[in-house]
């Protein structure tokens, strides 16, 4: 398993889910009902595939080789660069749910802290993602040493036959394909 073309797989579907959740957010500008249970569904998607699925796999596994093996300009890019990017987008996502929570309560006001917040979380993670697939994995790509990618392999393949042990891509696959089919 290449682990760098399996994170640029679920790139795709991270960002099919990023084009929901501005879809999702657009009826929200034009004064629709917010429908709790897509945020939700979102929301479970964002938190679990796209950060403890995915995340998961380039913090422990590709960032760390990287900052363990390419010296100041390794660790610069990912830990001042990458993990700052990750940090930032779980801090959109806890506005988010604080946003939708005030909305339930009745605060009107706070739903344009919903579209700010989701719309936001949408475009960081667009960009990050242009930046990790044409920067970033390249990079690591050129500079890890073969046997270090072949250890990342190996670690991202353990990693993800226990998720698919545990049905983890298939169910958020399966709430992507809802939600597309909704938005």
């Amino acid at each position: 398993m290449n682990s760098i073309t399996l994170m640029v797989d679920e790139h795709t579907h991270i960002i099919r889910m990023l084009a929901v959740v501005r879809k999702a957010s657009t009826q929200v500008m034009q004064g629709q009902p917010i429908n709790y249970d897509d945020f939700d569904k979102m929301i479970d998607f964002i938190a679990n595939y796209a950060d403890v699925h995915h995340h998961g796999k380039e913090e422990a596994f590709l960032f760390k080789a990287m900052v363990d093996h390419l010296g100041k300009m390794g660790s610069n890019l990912i830990s001042h660069g990458m993990l700052v990017e990750h940090d930032w987008g779980r801090l959109f996502i806890a506005e988010l749910k604080a946003a939708l929570i005030r909305v339930q309560a009745g605060d009107d006001d706070s739903r344009l802290d919903v579209i700010a917040n989701a719309v936001g979380y949408a475009n960081h993670l667009t960009r990050h993602i242009v930046k990790e697939d044409t920067v970033v994995y390249p990079f690591a790509e050129k500079q890890l040493a073969p046997e270090i990618l072949a250890q990342v392999n190996v670690q991202t393949a353990e990693f993800e036959t226990a998720a698919n042990q545990q049905g983890i891509p298939a169910y958020y696959l399966g709430i992507l394909t809802e939600l597309e089919a909704k938005y």
